[in-house]
């Protein structure tokens, strides 16, 4: 497994526990970094994508709903919903990440950690979102 797809499940589980308890950013990561201990560059990769979700959350929600045909973000599991965020922060502040990339990474993510419709459900949001901000997904 690559560093930043490390990066990348790491920052879902840091993001799915920020959603569920509600603690601070630095907190949680804290509480993660005590019990897992990626490399530096994982951990890196990790902690920006974190902060980026958190930072630009209203934002991004704002372009899930907005895409999201007749799905509301509280209706969403919240391993998609996370991985989407991360994903939409990606297409959005990672210019070094080709759309392609980060939409294949969400979709991989999504069919490990979530249900068995998670793929497809990522990966059409994330189409209609590259579409919207003008990038090539191919």
């Amino acid at each position: 497994m690559g560093t930043r797809r490390r990066g990348r499940e790491s920052a879902l589980q840091v993001l799915y526990q920020i959603d569920v308890t509600q603690r601070g950013v630095d907190q949680a990561l804290d509480l993660f970094w005590d019990n897992f201990a990626p490399d530096e560059e994982a951990r890196d990769f990790c902690e920006q994508l974190v902060r980026g979700v958190v930072e630009h959350c209203d934002e991004i929600n704002g372009l899930i709903e907005k895409y999201a045909e007749h799905w509301k973000m509280t209706r969403m599991t919240q391993i998609d919903r996370n991985i989407l965020r991360m994903a939409v922060y990606e297409l959005c502040y990672c210019q070094d990440i080709p759309p392609k990339v980060t939409i294949n990474e969400a979709v991989e993510i999504g069919k490990k950690f979530g249900s068995e419709d998670s793929g497809a459900f990522i990966n059409g949001i994330l189409d209609r979102i590259t579409h919207h901000l003008g990038v090539a997904a191919n």
